[in-house]
């Protein structure tokens, strides 16, 4: 039957449908585990009713995950094995799809079931790193551990760490400055009986829960789009392997600059020579963590850069080309590209080079790193569904259970302007970070600036919870993924 542009049998519509299920899922858990934080300041502070406040965050958490850049996306994506990522299609790139949203959920749901406010950020990341060190520990001629990109888990576990010391610090000295500078006392009091504050404070409030709200689906919304594309690309490869809208002139500008790096890097391999799949398995071993370049690296850029012109010279679109051709273009363009984002990154390049590779790798990751328009409403939904249908377990523990006092105006309003714009900084540099994390300890820090009084057990619970969340993802999505493989093996996928 034909589905989403390619023939396919009803049991792989099937098993499409139940990939992407689960990753919408991913998202709808997300939604009410995450996004929940946005509206516990709007919620106990009175400003808004319950069902006002998570409608309204599911409609900005839309709206931020439709404007949201994709870049987030493939930042995730690029935390997996090269070779798990480039044969996205085979029986180890299906069981890594399922034991990565498997184990997220699983984790999820339960931090959510006791009302802990984990982070979906840093279990989808363990889960990663537990199917890199399966893989790598599973596969003939693979030393243990090398299946993980470590230089991006370390970027990316680095915002994860520093991203709660900012919510708490910055979020109590946000507190104390506007003591200083404010002297309105209705703007430090808690919430008396259910009488909602002033107008003004309702608006600041309604701002801040709107920023969270906005920030959280651009950064956390991006996750599922990434995991879907991998779902699409591996099964759809017709239409998914490479951006079919792109225009002509960009097909060609692509054409000529393979050209000219194919000459530059010539220069770097003189007579060195590859041959068949030895220039694949050269980027390959190059993109792994252990990796270094060396003339047989340039040799192999080279190479894929020539076939990559041949392959394109004269077409006027990606459409030309059957279904083989685009999934081969696509792992010759991601390999390219990835390699010369290394190179770039190690200063092995002259300043001409670096510029001419930079602008190739731009050009190339807008054909293989896209986002089509239905996987971001398809996300955004998930996302605000789950906001407005499970935020209750997540609201209580940030609104209640942190300080020993009720929230104020003015704590809720400098947690979520602390959370909001530590999310929208971490956009701009493609990092995906924890709303929970920079949201519940920016609440603690006001509670703590405000000499309020902080409740111990739920801190000690948190900390429990953040420590944990790693460990158990990583052994989740290892044993889940060794299960998986095992199963779609047996029943003869290759």
């Amino acid at each position: 039957m034909d589905f989403l542009g390619q023939q396919l049998s009803i049991p792989t519509v099937m098993f499409l449908l139940l990939a992407l299920g689960l990753a919408l899922s991913f998202e709808f858990v997300n939604g009410f585990h995450d996004t929940a934080n946005a509206v516990a300041t709007v919620i106990y502070t009175h400003s808004l009713k319950p069902i006002y406040a998570v409608v309204w965050s599911g409609c900005w958490n839309l709206i931020g995950v439709l404007t949201s850049s994709g870049g987030i996306a493939f930042s995730v994506v690029a935390l997996l094995p090269v070779e798990l990522v480039i044969h996205v299609g085979s029986a180890a790139g299906f069981a890594m799809v399922f034991a990565l949203l498997i184990s997220a959920i699983i984790w999820n749901v339960g931090t959510w079931y006791f009302g802990l406010p984990a982070s979906s950020s840093h279990t989808l990341i363990g889960a990663i790193m537990g199917v890199g060190l399966a893989n790598s520990m599973m596969s003939k001629g693979h030393v243990f551990g090398e299946g993980v990109n470590w230089a991006k888990a370390s970027e990316v576990g680095m915002s994860l760490l520093f991203s709660p010391i900012v919510g708490f610090t910055c979020a109590a000295l946000l507190l104390l400055l506007c003591k200083a500078l404010i002297k309105r006392p209705d703007l430090y009091r808690a919430p008396e009986g259910k009488t909602p504050p002033p107008l003004w404070i309702r608006g600041l409030l309604m701002l801040t829960c709107t920023g969270v709200s906005f920030a959280h689906g651009s950064n956390d919304g991006q996750k599922g789009m990434g995991l879907i594309m991998l779902i699409l690309i591996g099964i759809v490869p017709a239409t998914y392997a490479v951006n079919l809208n792109t225009s002509q002139a960009s097909v060609e500008e692509i054409s000529q600059s393979a050209v000219a790096i194919t000459a530059q890097m010539g220069h770097h391999s003189p007579g060195t020579a590859l041959a068949g799949l030895q220039t694949s398995d050269e980027l390959s071993n190059y993109l792994k963590t252990t990796g270094v370049s060396s003339d047989l690296t340039f040799a192999a850029i080279k190479n894929k850069c020539f076939e990559i012109s041949q392959q394109i010279e004269g077409r006027k679109s990606f459409t030309e080309m059957s279904i083989d051709q685009r999934r081969a273009l696509r792992t010759d363009l991601y390999l390219v590209s990835e390699s010369l984002g290394k190179l770039v990154k190690q200063h092995k390049l002259d300043p001409d080079e670096t510029k001419e590779a930079a602008a190739l790798k731009s050009r190339m990751d807008k054909v293989t790193k896209f986002i089509p328009t239905w996987v971001k409403v398809a996300v955004a939904m998930a996302l605000g569904l789950g906001t407005m249908i499970g935020w209750k377990r997540i609201v209580v523990t940030v609104g209640e259970k942190i300080g020993k006092t009720h929230l104020t105006y003015a704590q809720g309003a400098s947690a979520e302007l602390v959370a909001m714009c530590t999310i929208m900084a971490a956009d701009v540099y493609n990092l995906p970070v924890s709303t929970t994390h920079v949201l519940s300890s920016g609440v603690a820090g006001t509670m703590a600036a405000n000499r309020s009084g902080l409740q111990m057990e739920t801190l000690r619970n948190l900390l429990l919870a953040w420590v944990l969340t790693l460990p158990v993802s990583v052994l989740l999505g290892a044993g889940i993924f060794a299960f998986g493989l095992n199963v779609v093996l047996r029943l003869g996928l290759k």
